[in-house]
């Protein structure tokens, strides 16, 4: 009798502990730094494009998420100490990433791009960054990117938000930016203190760099959480639900080839 009453306290804890973890919501991390795709509003509330499809993959694949805050740098550390199971910020598919993390399939697309004063002199080439200073965002592919194309010959001032940035843009204290190109564009070029600025030089497309596509970003052994967000991207991308977020935002494709 008492193996019986034994066996079933067992089965009852490891069915309470199943239901608890299975219960337990989908933290999605971001810096928030980031609009128009991810930022907080006044009251605190995330907002931007990637919130809005997150919301939407979330009740899609019938997942309780919830948000979590977390700096740049800090998003694939945090994630790997489980103090974070997605990364929902911007993040680009690159091969670099690839080996600590696993991506989902992109649910954006965009190339990179440099951004200066109308009246400033500069040319995209080595001898025309010669001494310029040009700013990125901390730990992302743009701040690789510089850095390895001209990081010998011009001065790499680096944020840990794209907003720091454009400040020092706009008072001087930067020749130039490097970003995502929809990104400075909606959130800079598009707006009063965006006036006077312009894009410089060509996009960059380099997949090396650029990536395959912008991605939620997992855990390698969360295959099965990961196969729920695919499954996710594409019903609303088929249902109409990616198209109506991303027409709230973009007056252009923003998904990509």
């Amino acid at each position: 009798m008492k193996k019986v009453m034994t066996v079933g306290l067992i089965l009852a804890s490891v069915f309470a502990a199943t239901t608890q973890a299975s219960e337990r919501p989908v933290r999605l991390a971001s810096d928030f730094t980031y609009p128009p795709f991810n930022y907080k509003d006044a009251s605190g509330t995330p907002q931007g494009f990637d919130i809005e499809i997150a919301d939407a993959l979330c009740a899609e694949a019938q997942l309780k998420c919830e948000w979590v805050a977390q700096s740049w740098d800090g998003l694939i550390p945090s994630l790997l100490s489980r103090k974070s199971d997605v990364i929902m910020a911007s993040m680009r598919i690159t091969e670099e990433r690839k080996e600590r993390v696993l991506f989902t399939d992109k649910y954006y697309q965009t190339p990179a791009r440099f951004v200066a004063a109308e009246s400033a002199s500069v040319t995209i080439s080595e001898q025309g960054l010669e001494g310029k200073r040009i700013g990125v965002q901390l730990g992302t592919i743009h701040d690789r990117y510089v850095t390895d194309m001209y990081g010998d010959v011009a001065n790499i001032r680096r944020y840990n938000g794209q907003d720091e940035v454009y400040l020092d843009l706009e008072s001087g204290r930067l020749d130039a930016v490097f970003g995502n190109s929809d990104q400075l564009a909606l959130a800079f070029l598009e707006k009063e203190r965006g006036e006077g600025f312009e894009f410089v030089g060509d996009a960059v497309t380099d997949k090396a760099y650029i990536g395959e596509g912008t991605a939620l970003a997992l855990r390698k052994n969360d295959k099965q959480l990961a196969e729920k967000f695919n499954s996710a991207i594409e019903a609303i991308r088929e249902n109409g639900t990616y198209d109506k977020i991303a027409a709230k935002y973009f007056s252009f494709d923003i998904y990509g080839e």
